[in-house]
């Protein structure tokens, strides 16, 4: 239905409404299936704490990288797998650079610096999805882009692809939100970036700065304390937009303000940046809470319908 890139992904919007039928129990039943799972959320809040304590412990203990020792893995690493696909073309230095950026940010980022703001990408959206039509009373809707030391020119991406290619009467206002960064680029030049894009409409762009990180669900809450509009939309600062990707998700939810809208990801490749186009999943887990795309229901292809809403029991996060 829509056209999103999330980096390191690309995709059109599939809408996603779970309705869950639950049978109401007896008052005695109810209380004792209440107090059991009282006592079952207490435990799990007991084991997510021990967790944390000792992902952190772990985290104190990393010993420090010196200088030497990143030269050393720069060298070990001179066969990456940045290099199979792209960069045959590259000088030491410029190869050097890259890999390092490579290194820092998992994906190309010295590619990424040389890529338009605004380069054009393949509209994956099925047919049907190209001529569909909406009203004009669609809700606006804030984008909250959640970052923490991501490249500024990735994040610089997602804010101008999102301004292009959203109406811009929809979109109320964009707001970051930095979970601690300490990229040095993500300071100056970006509040920089904010200011400037502030004095053409004011007050469009919001800047929310962490003092310690908080973690993507709490730097989410931050974005949603910070929006004005009646719809919010959370992505990773990672992503671009395509042309028509907002009017089906606020249509939806304008017809039902209770709906959770997901997108089908396809998959921007880390290396070089190319689209890969994936084929119309569901959501799922699995046992280990993995997230797993999942071929749709039997009743959605009878229904011989590419622009029907997929219906599942989770969302990606």
């Amino acid at each position: 239905m829509t056209n999103i890139v999330c980096l390191l992904y690309v995709g059109w919007i599939t809408n996603y409404v779970a309705n869950v039928n639950t049978k109401v129990p007896e008052p005695e039943l109810e209380r004792k299936f209440e107090d059991d799972n009282k006592g079952e959320t207490l435990k799990i809040i007991e084991r997510l704490d021990r967790l944390e304590n000792v992902v952190n412990q772990h985290i104190q203990e990393v010993p420090q990288k010196d200088k030497d020792s990143e030269e050393k893995a720069g060298e070990s690493l001179s066969d990456s797998s940045l290099f199979v696909r792209w960069g045959h073309d590259l000088g030491p230095e410029s190869r050097r650079v890259a890999l390092k950026k490579f290194q820092y940010y998992g994906y190309n980022g010295y590619l990424s610096d040389r890529l338009s703001l605004t380069r054009p990408i393949p509209d994956l959206r099925p047919d049907g999805c190209r001529n569909m039509s909406y009203p004009s009373n669609l809700p606006q809707v804030s984008i909250i882009f959640i970052f923490v030391n991501e490249a500024l020119s990735v994040i610089l991406r997602s804010i101008h692809t999102a301004m292009n290619r959203t109406p811009s009467h929809l979109l109320k206002e964009i707001i970051l939100v930095d979970d601690n960064s300490n990229n040095a680029e993500l300071k100056e030049n970006l509040q920089h970036f904010v200011k400037e894009a502030n004095s053409q409409r004011p007050d469009f762009i919001k800047l929310v700065r962490h003092d310690k990180q908080e973690g993507l669900i709490r730097s989410r809450v931050s974005g949603w304390r910070a929006a004005s509009a009646p719809v919010v939309a959370l992505f990773d600062a990672h992503v671009e937009f395509n042309i028509g990707w907002a009017e089906p998700i606020l249509l939806r939810i304008k017809e039902d303000r209770t709906r959770i809208i997901s997108p089908s990801f396809d998959n921007i490749k880390y290396d070089t940046f190319e689209i890969e186009e994936y084929p119309l999943s569901a959501q799922g887990f699995d046992w280990e809470l993995w997230c797993r795309y999942l071929n749709p229901p039997k009743t959605w292809w009878t229904q011989h319908n590419t622009t029907a809403p997929i219906r599942l029991l989770s969302a990606k996060t």
